[in-house]
């Protein structure tokens, strides 16, 4: 049998298909191009030839595909924030998410877990009763809950914590799931590229040309691209994007790191999260503990690990559950989160013609790439945001009008 599967393989008569097409040269013009080939550049790309017909669009990627944030993050799917706004925003992104496999013809692995935000003080009790009446309020099925039905959930669990922070309860969100983030991207770029679009890896932006307040086109690192209309989707590489643009915002990077243990077999079916031990984790689909702390606390243009880190994290992970101490990290990373002050991203139009923002997504940019995508399309192709985004424009920081969410966005990624 190995040897049939060789010969299978190597004959030249079942040539597998290429996942995309094999792109060399941009053309001298687009219709649009999108810097970043991120799970948030590749959405909107493919919702802008799907929902709008415009297939003459590049996407730029400096490295590889998926090779920033989309493929730093743990992968956690969730709704139940703490602002109306955040939470229908969010609540949009699950119910794509729940038929995204059909659609882009790829496993993504999205698999429903339920999500325990859990609290260790009556103040973070009051927290959780809050977000909870608002996640009520709009149709997002969040309740909160007590230990007993939490140890029910994870008998694994030490409910005292090792005696340092009791839990009191929790945010038990149902919806809250997992997805392979590698193929999150991957998906919405063959979806893009059979639909026409070019995508193009180790494709540096180094300019964009702006006259008279309008985009003209971009500098890259294969030459000039003629535009009318740019978007910028790069998470932590913002600021540099924007100030090619002249366009100030108030984002700042700090490094968030995670880790991976080795496998195991399955034991944590929810999702749980410590916003005071600053501890979240789950279990992926090959038994690795996915986990992940706060941000760390300075401003860094690095997508280093940190032995401090990993010590931390895992000092408050055996206060949770004391099993583990023999249990090995296998893997660990950082990535790059451009912090907005009220923690929520910026999305929409800028002062600059032609020039799009898709920013400031900090620790939850990963849960939004489906609705991203389709609105930042919606508004590329229309020059217009869509009512469900309006909240997160760039302008709000000089009207005072913030949308505050720090609350539920924390540590809960």
């Amino acid at each position: 049998m190995p040897l049939r599967l060789l010969k299978y393989a190597l004959s030249k008569e079942y040539k597998e298909t290429r996942f995309f097409r094999e792109n060399v040269t941009p053309k001298k013009s687009y219709d649009a191009v999108i810097i970043g080939g991120g799970g948030h550049g590749l959405a909107a790309a493919y919702y802008l030839a799907k929902d709008h017909g415009m297939t003459n669009i590049a996407v730029l990627e400096k490295g590889y595909l998926g090779g920033g944030n989309t493929g730093r993050n743990t992968t956690i799917v969730r709704s139940n924030y703490l602002t109306p706004e955040g939470v229908n925003f969010y609540d949009a992104s699950v119910k794509i998410y729940e038929g995204l496999s059909e659609e882009l013809d790829i496993n993504l692995f999205y698999s429903t877990r339920g999500h325990f935000t859990l609290a260790h003080t009556e103040s973070a009790m009051r927290t959780m009763r809050w977000r909870a009446e608002v996640n009520k309020h709009v149709g997002v099925d969040s309740y909160v809950v007590g230990p007993d039905e939490i140890s029910k959930a994870c008998p694994q669990l030490d409910i005292s914590c090792s005696g340092h922070a009791p839990i009191l309860g929790a945010l038990y969100h149902g919806p809250g799931s997992v997805a392979r983030h590698d193929a999150v991207a991957w998906g919405y770029a063959r979806g893009a590229d059979r639909l026409g679009v070019d995508i193009f890896q180790s494709t540096e932006v180094t300019g964009i040309d702006i006259k008279g307040g309008k985009v003209q086109g971009v500098q890259t690192s294969r030459g000039y691209i003629s535009t009318p209309r740019v978007l910028s989707a790069v998470a932590g590489f913002t600021p540099r994007i924007c100030k090619m643009a002249g366009i100030d915002t108030p984002i700042v990077i700090h490094p968030l790191q995670a880790c991976v243990t080795e496998p195991m077999k399955p034991w944590l079916d929810s999702i749980l999260v410590s916003g005071s031990l600053h501890v979240y984790v789950s279990q992926s689909s090959r038994g690795e503990l996915v986990m992940g702390s706060s941000l760390d606390p300075y401003e860094v243009h690095s997508t280093r690990s940190s032995l401090d880190f990993v010590e931390g994290l895992t000092s408050h992970m055996l206060d949770m559950f004391p099993f583990l101490s023999n249990v090995k990290i296998v893997r660990q990373w950082g990535g790059m989160a451009d912090m907005t002050p009220d923690f929520s991203p910026i999305m929409g139009k800028t002062p600059v013609e032609g020039f799009y923002l898709d920013a400031g997504w900090g620790t939850w940019g990963f849960k939004a790439t489906p609705i991203s995508g389709k609105t930042m399309a919606a508004t590329i192709a229309n020059d217009m945001a869509p009512d469900l985004i309006k909240p997160f424009r760039l302008s709000r920081f000089e009207e005072y009008e913030l949308t505050g969410e720090k609350g539920a966005a924390s540590v809960g990624h």
